[in-house]
């Protein structure tokens, strides 16, 4: 069982008692250890059911990442020099270029599935879906520019997804090491 079941099995758990017996709280604990954004991440993408189940899910914590993400954008569009602000117009351009990377992007990383064929990618006479042809991934809308940011963005995404699980599986099994020589 990777990271991310375990933190959403414990994100569900009833009992999260903190004892020789109990280790539900030990993955929320690590991903807290491992701090970022990749524990908001994890929570709005798997445990939420943001994707699949809007009304369980828990709109506040993905404002709060819609909020923290395009902040980071907008840090990484200004640093990359995505496009030159010299003068206000050229700023107010800017931040509509990156707010609307952000909103694309965490978009298509929560759910790039094409949605004729459902991410099957083909249709149900057993046919190669026409629309993302056969590789059940949503196509990125927007101009050439815009959609390579927005794909730049996504693998972002997904980046700090993996490293943080990396570093909360490393905290997770150094907990796990200790609850065992308890």
């Amino acid at each position: 069982m990777g990271f991310a079941d375990k933190f959403v099995r414990s994100l569900g758990s009833h009992d999260l008692r903190d004892d020789a017996f109990h280790h539900d709280l030990d993955a929320i604990a690590a991903a807290a250890l491992a701090g970022d954004i990749g524990s908001l991440l994890s929570r709005v993408k798997y445990a939420d059911g943001t994707v699949n189940r809007l009304f369980e899910g828990n709109p506040q914590n993905l404002a709060n990442l819609l909020r923290v993400w395009t902040n980071a954008v907008i840090e990484k569009g200004r640093a990359r020099r995505w496009v030159k602000e010299g003068t206000a117009w050229d700023a107010q351009a800017a931040q509509a270029l990156y707010r609307r990377v952000a909103e694309s992007s965490l978009a298509q990383w929560l759910d790039g599935k094409c949605k004729p064929c459902g991410g099957a990618g083909q249709t149900p006479e057993r046919r190669v879906c026409t629309v993302c042809k056969g590789n059940g991934r949503a196509e990125v809308q927007g101009g050439g520019f815009e959609r390579e940011r927005v794909m730049d963005m996504v693998s972002e995404l997904e980046n700090l997804l993996q490293s943080h699980n990396t570093r909360a599986a490393m905290f997770l099994r150094r907990s796990e090491g200790l609850n065992s020589n308890a």
